[in-house]
């Protein structure tokens, strides 16, 4: 069975910056946990960050320039809290390669989950288009990740890669 990393804030679990989550009510997402599809990971707190723990954006680009080290993720108080999410994504990645994750539905936004817009480093709720830290290695790994907003193209590509399978 195809399984699917979601983002634990989108689940419920309290584990975002402000110490509260950022729950998806969804038919789709309840047809996978009760298939015992989902795997429920949150990056950030599997580096050792902290709930709550101050704001973070990425300076400089998106999460695929982080991983070229051209940009870097800063919290609010101005501590450079890059390594801390490079960490995660890699713990992202090494959960989702041992579970058999094929595709991922992240929190937008998220300096690590975002899969369309991040914010600009500035503290200023400044929107650029851009991918977070985990998103972005999750991709460059082959795996597709998708919004809370997405669940329905979500859902189309893994039918579409259980009928791959089944076709052998």
């Amino acid at each position: 069975m195809i399984r699917v990393l979601v983002s634990s804030c989108l689940l419920g679990e309290p584990v975002r910056y402000h110490g509260g989550d950022a729950p998806c009510s969804n038919e789709i997402l309840d047809r996978w946990r009760a298939e015992g599809r989902l795997l429920p990971f949150c990056p950030e707190t599997a580096a050792g960050l902290p709930v709550p723990r101050p704001p973070a954006e990425i300076a400089g680009g998106d999460g695929s320039a982080v991983l070229r080290g051209s940009a870097i993720v800063g919290d609010s108080t101005g501590r450079d809290v890059t390594a801390s999410f490079v960490e995660g994504a890699r713990k992202a990645l090494d959960a989702a390669l041992a579970q058999g994750a094929r595709l991922a539905i992240l929190k937008d936004g998220s300096p690590s989950c975002a899969t369309t817009y991040i914010y600009d480093g500035s503290f200023r709720r400044q929107r650029d288009a851009g991918v977070g830290v985990t998103a972005a290695m999750l991709s460059q790994a082959g795996i597709r990740t998708f919004s809370e907003r997405q669940l329905e193209e979500a859902a189309a590509y893994l039918v579409a890669l259980e009928s791959e399978e089944q076709r052998g």
